[in-house]
């Protein structure tokens, strides 16, 4: 017999000696009670049995004790997730936590049952029994509205205080409720010239919603949706962003420190996902403006666990040209639109599926002779799996194709010139969460890139001759390891590394150059290479590190380093960007382009946590960057590599922001200053020179007013550097005109300095609680008519008409040098209905 003696101060209560537990009618062991002890006796055969029976105990408590409750806090009336709800244990709220932006959480226990507690503003709270049994499976919670709720409900997926106790380091989140109050060119709300207001982000110049991120130029930003890359994401010549509001979900701009989960781009990510549908009842809702319309239907599929999404946007304006009475114009088309959808389910509990499309088309069309015309289309498949409370599946694959299509019929000159483009991809990776103090993210990332032969085709009877060049095929495979980790309350480390390799893949050939130099441009011999087999290779190990320290309540200090690689980018001299830009993969005379980047910021949150203050500064350096020698052509130019120089460049720059997120004025106010500076030998005489989007200062300030139920006010104000240019130094005369002479510097001198004012207002209709639900939204965009400069002209100027030139043996003495300024907008008022079903 071997008999265990505890102490009384174990309250254990024992009515009689009996048997305590017994299986197959075996005795294990026996408890007996004096005035002191507590004795249990346990006889000596027996010993084996009482240990592993202890050992089995003592497993199931230590995983009950280290296994958090796993849920999903969603609304009732629509089934959709609601991001940023506060979960904690009865009488602790100390030691709660939030929801993500799937509505999703995870809470440590410490035992059981105990009653847990959501809640959420604008909602009523659930308090809930929780029990071991609770432990086995994902919970479910649905929230219902407050009927003493006065307040607009506003959803966020970020604690109040986020903004200084994360590890984010330019990283800004634009909620889509936000993005739809900011006044917008025309009344269309757009994604990519809302984040033109943040801090740290310019344009090449009005109209226009191409990004220029921390010195980089708009090819180094990755654009993706639903994980899938999106090669030109503008409609209109660059005036309008492909991205319809209704549809989207979430949208998240990183510009400072980029986890190692994520590359192939220098300068920025940004991450846009497309909203899931509710799983209770159809809705919609939609907007009648100036230039378009738009629609968004959305609601549950098959059941509660599948719901879907459709969106749907078109331009109009070609409608209008039809009533004109002039036929030239009649015959003219000019219209975009873009449809996208989502599907999801949900099997069981443990696996989610969604997936994703878009296609996106734009045409400009001139009296049936003159045609441009391309298109987007994206697709995604997502597969995210519980595996256990700690352990996380994502997989994912997707293919993003683009093309553009010019025409021109003409008897003598007519052509077909076409092009297209893709990557396609897949991805996965692991998340293993050990406890509430360690992330661990890692996994595999395979992409194709592809670019199709560049076609001229003549038309029949066309004097043009056909040209057609090489396709080229770029293969990228990456692995990744991200661990983020928790030291201490007040030190946070994030730490990861990216390794990518990359082929240059046939079919395809390499054309070699004298002296293997192709700024020779005299090829003398060339390789043919057959499907799959390799051209050049390169590798890319890019260090991710990013720290954060608590300095007291409320303010804390960040700190990150970045390397990216970069092996596809644009090869052009226009910075706006074009639907007919040409992109190039690395290869034998290409390489890679490299950045490193690091940035330093002070965090601090104001009056408890309303205002967001932040103070970033940062310094990027680019290695082998490219550009295009004077007078390049790369369109129909099968040797790009000829036209190519290549070089170093470097940005540095501090960025103010000023945030306020609650409360019935929002907004922020924002100033960045900045230098952005290239040196590439054979341009600028080799000396460094600033590329047409440096822009030193730049003040952003955006300002949201809700005076009442009904009636809301916003405005933005930009003041921004004149965008750098090349004016001629002087000119000379052809053929009778005159034509600029250029010197040998670059970008020296700037336009004028660009500001503008917006305002609109939103009235909504008096909620007759009706199933329809309608709201106006008022805009004037440039309120103090600002003529901002586009362009300038430099010609001959006759009888006070640029476009006017002397007849043969005309007096010319009335001709003078002259420049021509032209602005794009003035005054432009815009409506729009806006409606929900």
């Amino acid at each position: 017999m071997i008999r265990i003696a505890l102490t009384n101060r174990i309250k254990l209560k024992v009515i009689d000696k009996k048997p305590y537990w017994k299986a197959n009618q075996m005795t294990f062991f026996t408890l007996s009670v004096n005035s002191s002890h507590l004795l249990l006796n346990i006889p000596s055969n027996k010993f084996v049995y009482f240990v592993l029976l202890f050992s089995c105990l003592a497993i199931k408590v230590l995983a009950q004790e280290g296994s958090p409750v796993v849920g999903e806090v969603r609304d009732k009336a629509t089934g959709e997730a609601v991001p940023g709800a506060n979960v904690y244990w009865e009488y602790e709220p100390q030691k709660g936590t939030v929801t993500d932006s799937d509505g999703e959480f995870r809470i440590k226990v410490d035992e059981l049952p105990r009653a847990l507690v959501i809640s959420f503003m604008g909602y009523a709270q659930i308090k809930r029994e929780i029990g071991e049994k609770d432990l086995d499976k994902p919970l479910k919670f649905f929230l219902s509205p407050d009927e003493m709720s006065l307040d607009e409900v506003v959803v966020s997926d970020r604690r109040p205080d986020s903004n200084v106790v994360s590890l984010e380091l330019g990283k800004t989140t634009v909620p889509i409720t936000q993005l739809k109050n900011i006044p917008a060119l025309f009344g269309e709300v757009d994604l990519l010239r809302g984040l033109q207001l943040l801090p740290g982000v310019n344009t090449a110049g009005e109209g226009t919603t191409g990004l220029f991120i921390r010195g980089g130029s708009a090819d180094q930003n990755l654009v993706q949706i639903d994980g899938a890359p999106i090669f030109n994401p503008s409609h209109f010549f660059g005036f309008f962003s492909v991205f319809n509001p209704d549809a989207l979900n979430d949208v998240q701009l990183y510009k400072g420190h980029i986890p190692a989960n994520y590359g192939g781009r220098l300068s920025s990510l940004v991450d846009i996902s497309l909203k899931e549908g509710n799983t209770q009842r159809v809705k919609g809702e939609g907007g009648i403006g100036s230039i378009s319309s738009r629609v968004t239907v959305d609601g549950p599929l098959f059941s509660d666990k599948s719901s879907f999404v459709l969106s749907g946007r078109r331009t109009y304006a070609d409608v209008f040209l039809a009533f004109s009475p002039n036929e030239n114009i009649r015959n003219n088309q000019l219209y975009f639109y873009d449809l996208s959808g989502k599907l999801m389910w949900r099997i069981k509990d443990k696996d989610k599926i969604t997936f994703s499309s878009y296609y996106g088309a734009d045409f400009l069309g001139l009296s049936e002779q003159f045609g441009l015309g391309w298109n987007n289309w994206i697709s995604s498949l997502n597969w995210n799996r519980t595996i256990n409370e700690k352990l996380f599946l994502d997989v994912s694959a997707y293919h993003s194709y683009y093309n553009y299509l010019i025409s021109f019929d003409d008897e003598d000159n007519g052509f077909r010139w076409n092009n297209d483009f893709s990557e396609s991809g897949i991805r996965g990776q692991l998340t293993f969460i050990p406890n509430e103090q360690t992330q661990i993210h890692t996994g595999l990332h395979s992409q194709v890139y592809h670019f199709s032969p560049l076609n001229l085709n003549p038309n029949a009877g066309s004097s043009i001759e056909p040209i057609s060049t090489n396709p080229r095929t770029g293969w990228q495979n990456n692995i990744f390891v991200n661990v983020d980790h928790e030291f201490s309350p007040k030190l946070s480390v994030e730490a990861g590394i990216r390794l990518s390799q990359y082929q240059q893949i046939g079919r395809g050939v390499n054309y070699l150059y004298e002296g293997d130099d192709p700024n020779t441009g005299n090829i003398i011999d060339t390789l043919s290479y057959s499907f799959g087999e390799n051209m050049a290779s390169y590798y890319g190990l890019e260090p991710r590190l990013a720290a954060r320290y608590l300095l007291g309540e409320g303010l804390s200090l960040k700190g990150a380093y970045n390397r990216n690689f970069q092996y596809i980018q644009i090869a052009t001299n226009s910075s706006a960007g074009l639907p007919i830009d040409r992109w190039v993969p690395a290869g034998r005379y290409i390489e890679p382009i490299r950045s490193d980047q690091y940035s330093l910021g002070v965090f601090k949150n104001l009056f408890n946590n309303q205002y967001e203050f932040s103070l970033e500064g940062y310094y990027k350096d680019f290695d082998r960057i490219i550009d295009l020698r004077q007078g390049a052509n790369v369109l129909f130019n099968d040797n790009v590599e000829t036209e190519i120089l290549a070089g170093k460049g470097w940005a540095y720059g501090v960025e103010w922001m000023l945030r306020k997120n609650v409360g019935n004025t929002t907004g922020w106010i924002s100033y960045t200053w900045s230098r952005v500076f290239r040196q590439i030998p054979g341009i600028n005489e080799d000396e460094p020179f600033n590329p047409r989007f440096d822009r030193p200062h730049d003040v952003s300030v955006v300002l949201n007013h809700k005076i009442n139920e009904r009636v809301e006010v916003s405005g933005t104000f930009i003041y921004t550097t004149g965008v750098a240019v090349t004016f001629p130094v002087g000119s000379y005369r052809v053929d009778n005109q005159r034509v600029p002479l250029y010197g040998p510097r670059r970008n020296e001198d700037r336009f004028p300095d660009y500001h503008r004012m917006d305002l609109s207002v939103n009235l909504k209709n008096k909620d007759k609680g009706r199933w329809w639900r309608g709201s106006w939204n008022f805009s004037v965009y440039n309120v103090y008519n600002r003529k901002n400069p586009f362009s300038y002209q430099f010609a001959d100027i006759f009888n006070n008409d640029i476009n006017a030139s002397p007849s043969p043996g005309e007096e010319v003495s009335s001709v003078r040098p002259g420049v021509v300024m032209t602005y794009l907008f003035g005054i432009l008022p815009a409506v729009t209905y806006n409606f929900e079903f």
